[in-house]
């Protein structure tokens, strides 16, 4: 073996044959295997002694990898993963993901990445669009709503600061209901602000009962921002955006929506009008690696005016001042806590520009079809309770009688016999049953045989 220092960057077409053989056959699982949960002493035995001084064999690592690891992680891209939300990326942008990580595709600056950062911008001008953002929205991709609900709420909290001439000792609130995702509680406890909790109406925040909440509290002064949720992770619930927003607007509050999982039904016609309100948002999050078919990680994040956000999350260091003498073009590292990103917009944009965007209407509209005709099959099973009529494509149901560790054993003879993959949840302290549609391949059929297994 060579032992130059560059011996690890030069050519190896032995190397890719070999890569890129195991990815044309991971490409063409149709379908694509659920596999199973791992075991860790298994898997630490396999491993044991793999990162050593010389090296092994790359044949000898990608087989471990393929007979071991990958299948103890359950794939997120079958159509039979209903829990949590799924992910279920197009070809198109799983191949051009590999295009971005094989020619090591950056996104920080224009200076650096003018060509990706324009096709990205492209692609988050079309998502603002969809959302009747003005003309003025812009923003970046982050790694996930978690990121991009942080990344916007201290844009929030700092905007809220300048305007009322306070310091970070002064106590300031934001507007959330109990069905808020839960990394919006952890941003709170970030960035040191307080959540100003208002009660849902049948599990959905309302204007009527922020305006009201707001009216009760003797210090409504201190809540400076309202986030409302397109598309709840649980049961698929979106707020009244419409209600929130005119709140928002009467009492100069910023209004941020999450929309991590359900944003992307703004691509439905069927159901676009539940979004109304959505266009008054001050920043808004999608995670396109959900319910727009791209690969992990990839949340787009949006501004109604991104000044504000540079004017927080612009980077100052000496080395990074020549970033900012390129005039008015666009930096992504300016509008979120990072610096250092890949361009993880890309392999969107390849795929939307290749498919089209009616094909991801049609996507979107079968799994909420399917989420619909799930339902009713339930109504209509005797020992099934539906819990609420889905909004979205998640639907939460009950088996009648079934106790905390029936619902656990289920889930896990489901897995083990590759059926589906389909996790408990909690519902008002209770443990029920709910699927998470996504994927487009996903069946009537899949769906009728899990069922049967509750009989």
């Amino acid at each position: 073996m060579s032992t130059a220092p560059n011996r690890m960057h030069r050519p190896d077409n032995e190397l890719v044959d070999l890569v890129f053989g195991y990815m044309r056959e991971r490409l063409q699982y149709d379908p694509v295997p659920l596999d199973h949960p791992g075991d860790g002493e298994q898997l630490r035995a396999h491993l044991a002694g793999l990162l050593n001084e010389h090296g092994n064999n790359p044949a000898d690592v990608l087989k471990l990898y393929d007979h071991e690891l990958s299948r103890a992680v359950i794939s997120a891209d079958s159509p039979r993963y209903l829990s949590f939300i799924p992910c279920a990326p197009t070809k198109a942008a799983l191949l051009f993901d590999m295009v971005v990580s094989c020619a090591s595709l950056q996104g920080i600056s224009w200076l650096e990445a003018a060509g990706a950062i324009a096709a990205e911008n492209q692609v988050l001008r079309l998502i603002a669009d969809r959302a009747g953002l003005p003309e003025t929205a812009g923003g970046t991709f982050v790694s996930g709503g978690s990121a991009g609900n942080l990344s916007a709420l201290v844009v929030a909290r700092d905007t809220a600061r300048r305007k009322l001439g306070v310091g970070p000792e002064a106590r300031l609130r934001i507007a959330v209901a109990d069905q808020v995702h839960s990394s919006v509680k952890n941003t709170f406890n970030i960035i040191g602000v307080e959540a100003f909790k208002v009660p849902t109406v049948d599990r959905r925040f309302t204007g009527e009962a922020l305006r009201a909440a707001l009216a009760a509290d003797p210090n409504p002064e201190t809540v400076i921002a309202v986030v409302g949720t397109a598309g709840t992770t649980n049961e698929g619930i979106i707020d009244d955006l419409q209600g929130l927003s005119e709140v928002t607007r009467e009492r100069g509050l910023w209004f941020h929506v999450d929309g991590a999982y359900g944003g992307a039904g703004l691509f439905a016609p069927s159901i676009r009008e539940r979004y109304n309100g959505i266009e008054h948002a001050d920043s808004f999050v999608v995670d396109p690696h959900k319910w727009l078919f791209a690969p992990f990680d990839c949340a787009a994040l949006l501004y109604r005016e991104p000044r504000l956000a540079k004017a927080v999350h612009t980077q100052d260091a000496g080395y990074l001042d020549v970033l900012h003498h390129e005039g008015d073009e666009w930096n992504p590292t300016d509008y979120a806590y990072h610096l250092t990103r890949r361009a993880r917009g890309l392999p969107l944009w390849f795929s939307l520009a290749v498919h089209g965007t009616q094909a991801y209407t049609d996507a979107i509209e079968e799994g909420l079809t399917l989420a619909r005709d799930t339902a009713q099959l339930i109504r209509e099973t005797e020992h099934l309770e539906l819990l609420h009529d889905p909004q979205l494509s998640a639907v939460c149901f009950r088996r009648t009688g079934w106790t905390e560790q029936q619902y656990y054993d289920w889930s896990h003879q489901l897995l083990a016999d590759q059926i589906g993959f389909v996790t408990p949840t909690g519902w008002d302290g209770e443990t029920v049953a709910r699927f998470a549609f996504l994927h487009p391949g996903t069946t009537m059929e899949m769906v009728r045989e899990i069922l049967d297994t509750m009989a």
